[in-house]
């Protein structure tokens, strides 16, 4: 368990989201699943979900997310020190996708990086990057980039109802700088469950399994998730990881004004968001109109509430992923206005 408080000075500048211009309705996955569009919405809350074209890859969304955020920010992307993509659709399995983002930004010199904690690793990018701001003490460069995105229409069995109904394309992305003191990253909660590693995963692909017609005729290379134990997993560990964060932030769960949560099926999320304990949150979703978009679903859900003028200074805002590993990451953040709106 890691809660702690988070580095002083270092928030939020900037937020932007990308997503691909294809709508793919219920009706279309549903025939595909052998379920009905009703059905999807029962379980799931979702409508419609969006896919990137066939010559769209995760890095060209993240290139523009990136670019809304940066614009957002008023930061060229030469004064980036850091680049972060939490992906786990990669362009490939090596570069890391955001080498290919950093050049095509022309962030020379920024260090470029991917994590890979599936659906939380927004939140875990989010809280390595602003550690690295606060530990550089000439803050030259003084800021960094964190981006979310995926493309999961690639990998996902369209005849696999647990799987196909839920997943969409997208990307959102942050950049982070100094804000003013006692704004900013509050605290956060990393923590790792190991011994759930098989609840989600792409069996085939990687060193274990690699790619041969065997695993390809298997269908080894399609994303797959125990959706049951998934859910209880989240409905434990979840409020559990808020509580380590709000304690050692000395935060009362009435001060959390904004939660922005992973959003990973509509359905869950009504069960497990009144266990929380959070009495006067807005809980910001947009799964029925994105689906679940993996790593870029928190800051989708981010930059929608920042662009729809819902976030006031110094409102409280609860961060929460929860993925693949399995891994909880939680982060608290004080909402500086005047550093996202100082252009």
């Amino acid at each position: 368990m890691t809660a702690q408080r988070g580095p002083s000075g270092i928030g939020i500048r900037g937020t932007g989201s990308f997503l691909p211009v294809a709508t793919v309705s219920n009706s279309v996955v549903a025939e595909q699943a052998g379920v009905t569009a009703d059905w999807i919405v029962r379980k799931t809350r979702i409508r419609e979900r969006r896919y990137a074209a066939e010559h769209e890859a995760t890095s060209d969304l993240a290139v523009a997310a990136a670019t809304a955020a940066l614009a957002d920010a008023a930061v060229e992307a030469a004064d980036l020190g850091w680049i972060v993509v939490a992906t786990s659709t990669p362009d490939h399995p090596q570069p890391p996708t955001a080498s290919l983002v950093q050049h095509r930004l022309g962030a020379t010199g920024a260090a470029a990086f991917d994590v890979n904690a599936v659906c939380s690793g927004f939140v875990h990018a989010l809280v390595v990057v602003a550690a690295l701001l606060a530990a550089d003490a000439t803050r030259v460069p003084r800021y960094g980039l964190v981006v979310g995105a995926e493309v999961y229409s690639r990998i996902i069995d369209p005849s696999d109802r647990r799987t196909a109904v839920l997943f969409g394309d997208g990307a959102g992305a942050v950049v982070l700088g100094p804000v003013r003191d006692g704004y900013g990253i509050v605290g956060s909660d990393l923590t790792g469950f190991g011994e759930h590693h098989d609840m989600i995963g792409v069996p085939a692909g990687g060193s274990r399994k690699p790619a041969s017609e065997k695993t390809l005729a298997s269908g080894e290379h399609w994303f797959r998730m125990r959706g049951r134990a998934v859910r209880d997993f989240v409905m434990a560990e979840l409020p559990a990881g808020i509580g380590r964060l709000l304690a050692v932030c000395d935060t009362a769960p009435e001060a959390v004004d904004h939660f922005v949560p992973h959003q990973a099926n509509g359905a869950m999320l009504e069960e497990v968001v009144p266990l929380l304990g959070l009495p006067r949150a807005r809980t910001h979703l947009m799964v029925a109109e994105h689906a679940n978009t993996g790593a870029a679903s928190v800051p989708l859900a981010l930059d929608a509430a920042r662009r729809g003028g819902l976030l006031g200074d110094g409102d409280t805002l609860l961060l929460a992923g929860f993925g693949g590993g399995m891994s909880i990451g939680t982060a608290l953040v004080r909402w500086d206005a005047d550093a996202v709106s100082a252009r």
